[in-house]
């Protein structure tokens, strides 16, 4: 991996890990339960997706937060069709061999930003590794095609990893995205079991990338999920990485399994973790950190731009 763009102080002892959460086969806790969706704008926003022919992480993922997040017409699109060539043991998104990609997708989607009002939003994908640059060109006319609606509107891009394709990401890049995303996810020693198809220091070298690539006012961002398996130390050791990485928005939350056919929860986190976890990494550096057992990466992303923007620069 390239020479880390932060410098971090000398490690101190990690934090101890609060005596606060619990393992999973007990009931699911109390701070994890939430009311099912249903509202006025909830059913708009599904009528309108429906209507356009749009897919949304929301849905796919099956976020549990879809019934706020819609209620306040904010959504996290997903591009380039909803079946991924990757399959992550963790991820509820479908995955098998994708249909062609649309041209005339970043159309519909500038026009469903555009008829939702937002003032942020949210791109990601599926994995297309059956495309050449991994389907960067469809990130970058999205990107395009909304700012030339809506100058104001700033776009945040969830990206792949494009295989560590620096071209791929300079294609994304181009279009002026005011945050590059892209989810570590969880803890080296887990790649192989929870994304067998991506690697570790190859997330890493990408987020690098975006800052030298993007330049000291380019975003960035990545997220962790926890409850895979991974050790407290594990976790302060993503965090730190990211940090070297140059990250400055950091999301962490709980994994919650899709279906019986995908890992187990070895563990909940309770908040009061969650808010150490943020404590820390706001002492490590990072801009902004959003971080509770419901936390997705999109998760009141048009707040954490502004707080990033406030905060002194990494």
């Amino acid at each position: 991996m390239a020479v880390p763009l932060v410098q971090l102080s000398p490690r101190p002892a990690n934090p101890p890990r609060p005596a606060a959460g619990f393992l999973a086969g007990q009931r699911k806790p109390a701070w994890l339960k939430v009311p099912a969706p249903g509202g006025r704008n909830y059913l708009q926003v599904k009528a309108m997706m429906r209507e356009l022919g749009l897919h949304t992480v929301c849905e796919e993922a099956r976020c549990p937060n879809i019934g706020e997040c819609w209620e306040h017409h904010a959504a996290t699109f997903m591009i380039l069709g909803d079946v991924c060539t990757r399959n992550c043991a963790y991820c509820a998104v479908a995955h098998g061999t994708p249909a062609p990609y649309d041209p005339v997708e970043p159309v519909r989607l500038a026009e469903a930003v555009e008829r939702m009002g937002l003032r942020h939003v949210v791109i990601t994908s599926v994995d297309r590794d059956d495309l050449p640059n991994g389907g960067a060109e469809a990130f970058a006319a999205c990107v395009t095609e909304i700012r030339r609606r809506l100058p104001d509107t700033t776009v945040e891009v969830l990206i792949p990893d494009f295989k560590g394709s620096e071209r791929a990401l300079g294609i994304v890049l181009d279009a002026g995205p005011a945050i590059l995303n892209h989810n570590l996810e969880t803890a080296e020693r887990l790649y192989r079991l929870a994304r067998p198809g991506g690697r570790y220091d190859r997330a890493l070298r990408l987020l690098a990338d975006a800052r030298r690539l993007g330049g000291p006012g380019q975003l960035t961002k990545s997220g962790i999920i926890l409850g895979l398996g991974e050790e407290w130390d594990e976790v302060l050791t993503c965090m730190r990485d990211l940090r070297r990485a140059g990250v400055d928005i950091l999301t962490l939350g709980q994994y919650l399994r899709p279906t019986d056919g995908h890992l187990p929860i070895a563990r909940y986190y309770a908040p009061e973790e969650f808010a150490e976890l943020a404590a820390i990494g706001r002492r490590y550096g990072f801009r902004h950190v959003q971080a509770s057992p419901l936390t997705r990466s999109s998760y009141h992303a048009w707040e954490q731009v502004d707080r990033a923007k406030e905060s002194v620069p990494s």
